[in-house]
């Protein structure tokens, strides 16, 4: 199917969410409601840079493997008998049907419809009854192949196998993170991923919004940390938004690793509610919520996982303070939830306006500059002579 790339003119509409704070509006509303522009959105953002689809110790042992879906593309993990892990599509490239769902162990890979079979690295190992086909090498007929690399425990993958490598560009954040041990960090892979009736960017710009927390959330747990004092820190040249949706840690206030900001955020805490010691906090609540913030448009689904501090789920307490934890997070989360599925419904209006920032906005003028950047790339390059495609490995 060919892309419809977007006009002219609503390229051109970008300039006025690109600029200063105080004269800037938002993104055009198609931007969160047209199908053609998300499936141009997908080879701007997302067809060509470093995905996170889950955690390096969901494939432990050889055989182990798992799947997921992202803009659209199903995908499996799986690790070699060589220890090596690989991704790769799961679409049979014979007639298409999927040849991994869930997760498990396996020896290799058996499309149920016709008994098609792959090796762990996504190679055709066998294709019964194709000897009268002409021409048929089966080395020509594997999997679709995506480039792998692992960041502190998180598996990225890459559509692109000639995309530059990610690490490089994750210095500052591995720096900023260093003594929190995400690679041997606790998480269990989540159940059965989350369905949502709102494009991607509704949620990320709630959870990237700092001026709401004190108003729809207002009450104990948000009345701490009034928006009227929050302070904006300058975006990373890093592009550390990519890595780490969002980044909670609390460890117990004699850590050593603490760093100014949160040693300020704890003794905040602990001037609205006491001291919070070993046995009310301790060091089983230092917890990340690590997630891959997808290309969803309308009604798709999401991967989200909780990490918790590397032998945190051992504590004899940690499943009554994870549950604590848990449900004031979710009188939360169901308030957020409940603006994006609205938020979703008024971008649909013909009445959906470009509205204004107020100076507590920032972070979503950030947003709009990481992404209008790629969309002015891409179209620049879908529009030009030399077009990149996403070049797989079968």
């Amino acid at each position: 199917m060919a892309l419809k790339l977007p006009s002219r003119d609503l390229i051109a509409s970008f300039d006025s969410s690109d600029i200063d704070l105080a004269d800037a509006q938002t993104l055009p509303p198609e931007c969160y409601t047209d199908a053609d522009f998300y499936e141009f959105e997908k080879e701007a953002l997302y067809y060509h840079e470093w995905l996170c689809v889950g955690r390096e110790s969901w494939v432990k042992n050889p055989g182990d493997y798992f799947t997921t879906n992202i803009a659209g593309e199903p995908i499996v993990v799986a690790r070699g008998r060589d220890g090596k892990v690989n991704a790769m599509s799961s679409v049979c490239a014979h007639r298409a049907m999927l040849v991994a769902e869930g997760s498990g162990n396996t020896r290799m890979f058996l499309c149920p419809y016709h008994h098609w079979a792959y090796g762990l690295d996504g190679k055709l190992t066998g294709a019964p009854a194709m000897e009268k086909t002409c021409n048929f090498n089966k080395e020509e007929h594997g999997l679709t192949r995506f480039a792998v690399e692992i960041w502190h425990g998180f598996i990225f993958v890459n559509f692109d196998l000639d995309a530059a490598p990610l690490a490089p560009r994750l210095t500052d954040v591995s720096d900023a993170i260093a003594g929190y041990d995400l690679a041997n960090a606790d998480g269990d892979k989540p159940e059965k991923p989350g369905v949502f009736p709102w494009n991607w960017k509704v949620m990320f710009e709630n959870n990237n919004d700092g001026y709401h927390a004190s108003k729809l959330h207002q009450g104990p747990l948000h009345d701490f940390v009034p928006s009227d004092l929050a302070m904006l820190k300058a975006f990373l040249a890093c592009e550390a938004a990519e890595a780490l949706q969002s980044f909670q840690v609390i460890w117990d206030r004699n850590c050593t690793q603490l760093t100014s900001l949160e040693r300020a955020v704890l003794e905040h805490l602990e001037s609205h509610y006491g001291k919070l010691g070993e046995d009310d906090w301790g060091r089983i609540i230092a917890r990340t919520n690590a997630f891959q913030e997808a290309p969803l448009f309308i009604d798709d689904s999401q991967d989200t996982g909780v990490l918790v501090a590397p032998g945190a789920s051992k504590h004899p307490s940690f499943g009554h303070k994870m549950e604590m934890n848990m449900v004031a997070a979710m009188h939360i989360i169901d308030q957020d939830m409940h603006v994006d599925e609205l938020v979703q419904v008024g971008l649909r209006s013909k009445f959906a306006p470009r509205g204004r920032y107020s100076w507590q906005e920032g972070a979503q003028i950030q947003f709009n500059r990481w992404l209008i950047k790629r969309y002015r790339d891409a179209y620049d390059r879908l529009t030009g002579s030399h077009l990149k495609a996403v070049k797989g490995a079968a």
